[in-house]
């Protein structure tokens, strides 16, 4: 291990990204700080700098490990993942007053395994590109890799969990679709998937469906009706609150305007769960229109350095995983804010580096680290301790492949 953090190509260690993810946190750290108030404003800040602290930790390690290696036990970090998943409906399991059952407390402790598993997904479904990189033009490969994907997201769906589901779906569809599946199936499957969208469009707006729990049902229906449908008004409570935090915050922002005191005078006081799910509404207020340009400028470089590092990865494997990571925030950032802007309906997901939450720093910060890893490995390494060679070329026997699927 210490022969091969020697063969990294330390001049390529990616400080900027690291930069830029250290800035995004640091604004998360101030808008926790708001978004808790007099009451608990303080806590809510030590525990998120307690997460950066503990994040930075976490990139530096997983950093230096050679992501061949940790991709060699994928297969046991994908049964925990689920075990971890389905863990929640034992004993072990809370809903943290919410109603859902999302997390496993462990004495003073409590964690989202769902944050765990979006990270294990990605990992397990680039160990069987890599796995299957020869073999990505039938279409017995690409059903291998749907059963991989769906096994976890149906696990999630049981908390039930739709949003975080919706995230593994989208990972899976990207890592897909930039893979290099042949469009022989890709069409084909497109084709076929516009009719079924068209069904459960019409589906999940049925009363009593199969798909959706009762409070998904009520919301989706809010959001598609909100001048008609019984007690809209109550289910978009918090998403107008918080368009009306965000307008508030104007052109410049309040933290412009007063230099961040006057906590009396925030809009997005109204709005509930806003150092999570709704810290949108928070930033639109104290950033205002500009601040909130910027906040998405630095996440598409977080995005962008991603898939840059993906197409200059050394190999397929790493290749895969940046893509993933970068799949993983994508969506992440596109739905929080949509939720918290009315676009979409009220569903529950952090915005990465943001949110407070330890579970969604974490997972985060190892998609980081990992991503960071991938672009510092020697150009032509022999990759030791994992048995693939040549991955990139079409010439991969399945002799040559170690992973047997």
């Amino acid at each position: 291990m210490i022969n091969r953090i020697r063969q990294y190509d330390w001049k390529k260690y990616n400080f900027s990204l690291l930069c830029v993810v250290v800035t995004l946190c640091i604004l998360g750290v101030y808008c926790v700080r708001m978004a808790g108030g007099t009451d608990k404003g303080y806590s809510l800040m030590k525990g998120q700098v307690v997460g950066l602290i503990f994040g930075l930790f976490i990139i530096a390690i997983v950093s230096v490990i050679d992501y061949h290696f940790i991709c060699q036990f994928s297969i046991v970090y994908y049964i925990v993942g689920i075990l971890l998943t389905l863990a929640v409906h034992t004993p072990l399991g809370t809903d943290n007053n919410t109603g859902t059952y999302r997390w496993i407390k462990l004495g003073p402790i409590s964690f989202q395994p769902t944050e765990l598993m979006k990270i294990i997904l990605i990992i397990t479904l680039a160990t069987l590109f890599a796995a299957l990189h020869s073999k990505l033009d039938k279409f017995s490969s690409v059903i291998k890799i749907c059963i991989v994907a769906i096994v976890p997201i149906f696990a999630i769906l049981t908390q039930p969990d739709l949003s975080s589901s919706l995230v593994g779906v989208f990972i899976m569809c990207i890592m897909i679709f930039i893979g290099g599946v042949t469009y022989r199936i890709i069409v084909p499957v497109l084709i076929a998937a516009v009719p079924v969208s068209i069904f459960l469009g019409w589906y999940i707006q049925i009363p009593h469906n199969f798909i959706l729990h009762g409070y998904q049902y009520n919301r989706i229906q809010a959001w598609l009706h909100p001048d008609t449908y019984p007690n809209a008004d109550n289910l978009n409570w918090q998403q107008n609150s918080s368009i009306k935090a965000i307008a508030s915050g104007q052109l410049y922002g309040k933290f412009i305007q007063d230099g961040g005191k006057g906590l009396e005078s925030r809009t997005y006081n109204g709005v509930g769960i806003r150092e999570s799910d709704f810290i949108w509404s928070v930033v639109g207020e104290e950033f205002g229109f500009i601040g909130c340009c910027i906040i998405l400028l630095l996440f598409a470089i977080v995005i962008f350095k991603c898939f840059m590092v993906a197409k200059k990865a050394q190999d397929y494997l790493g290749k895969m995983i940046a893509v993933g990571v970068a799949a993983m925030f994508m969506f992440q950032v596109f739905a929080n804010i949509c939720v918290a802007t009315f676009i979409f309906p009220n569903t529950g997901l952090p915005l990465p580096f943001i949110s407070n939450g330890l579970s969604s720093m974490i997972s985060s910060m190892i998609g980081i680290g990992l991503v960071m890893n991938i672009g510092i490995q020697p150009a032509k390494s022999s990759k030791e301790g994992f048995t693939m060679r040549n991955l990139n070329s079409s010439e991969n026997s399945d002799d040559e492949i170690g992973l047997d699927i």
